[in-house]
């Protein structure tokens, strides 16, 4: 299980990462593999490079855990790689094949694979076979990153998502998001959270709602942030902005969190 609202379970083939731009600034993954690697947990004994990365953070392949989405019994909407990037330089294109046969071989979950390496997502996407319960989705913290988006819509995942967070400036999404039938199905925003988070503005929320809103895309806000970002909560406008994408497992995830009061 995991406390990150918009999914129901982690799945963590590989683990490591590198900084690529300012959103890595304050990396929760960073700073919670030197812990791990502390704990002695054995996922998280090899080091990156302290420039970019830092204690039990390099890139590594987990062979061993591709197995575990198959001993899951229930349904479920698994957060593929919560510490690492799938698309990392690093991760060899076979190892990202083998992941994705795995998605494949589970129909039963909902797979959400985030990445910041769009060009090489993109790049990949001819080469491989893009399953029906897999979306793919690309970080966008400011309207530099937003880039980003461009390289999302040339990749053919049946449900492609945003997430801006952490959120850190005016994004302008008029020009990827011109209704549903634009190719970006999903938008998450959220502040930066843990300490030195940088503070987000309203308006630049707000003004993200609006857009979908707008072009009838599913919105989703996580957090405002902050160094205690439970305490700060995440409602906008007196409201709880919990849509997501039309899917039978995305709607047994809403209900979920419903019953769990993770949405008052």
């Amino acid at each position: 299980m995991t406390g990150i609202e918009w999914t129901e379970v982690t799945w963590n083939p590989v683990t490591g990462c590198d900084r690529v731009s300012s959103g890595c600034t304050n990396c929760y993954a960073l700073s919670m593999a030197k812990r791990l690697k502390a704990m002695g947990a054995p996922k998280y004994q090899i080091d990156g490079d302290p420039r970019t990365s830092g204690p039990g953070f390099a890139i590594t392949i987990h062979p061993a855990a591709l197995d575990i989405p198959r001993r899951w019994r229930s349904p479920k909407v698994v957060f593929v790689n919560s510490m690492s990037d799938l698309f990392h330089a690093r991760v060899p294109e076979a190892f990202i094949r083998d992941v994705f046969e795995v998605i494949t071989a589970t129909p039963q979950h909902t797979y959400q694979v985030l990445t910041k390496r769009s060009l090489r997502a993109r790049r990949l996407a001819e080469r491989l076979a893009w399953p029906p319960n897999l979306w793919m989705g690309v970080s966008v913290e400011d309207q530099d990153t937003l880039i980003r988006a461009e390289h999302l819509l040339e990749i053919p995942a049946a449900v492609r998502f945003l997430s801006c967070e952490p959120l850190l400036g005016p994004v302008d999404l008029t020009a990827v998001l011109r209704g549903r039938s634009s190719g970006i199905g999903w938008v998450i925003v959220g502040g930066e959270s843990g300490l030195g988070a940088r503070p987000v503005s309203p308006e630049w929320v707000r003004a993200l709602r609006d857009h979908c809103v707008t072009a009838g895309v599913p919105f989703f806000f996580k957090q405002w942030g902050g160094r205690t970002p439970k305490q700060n909560g995440r409602t906008l406008d007196g409201m709880v902005w919990d849509q997501f994408p039309v899917n039978p497992s995305a709607t047994q995830l809403s209900d979920t969190r419903k019953e769990m009061g993770r949405e008052s």
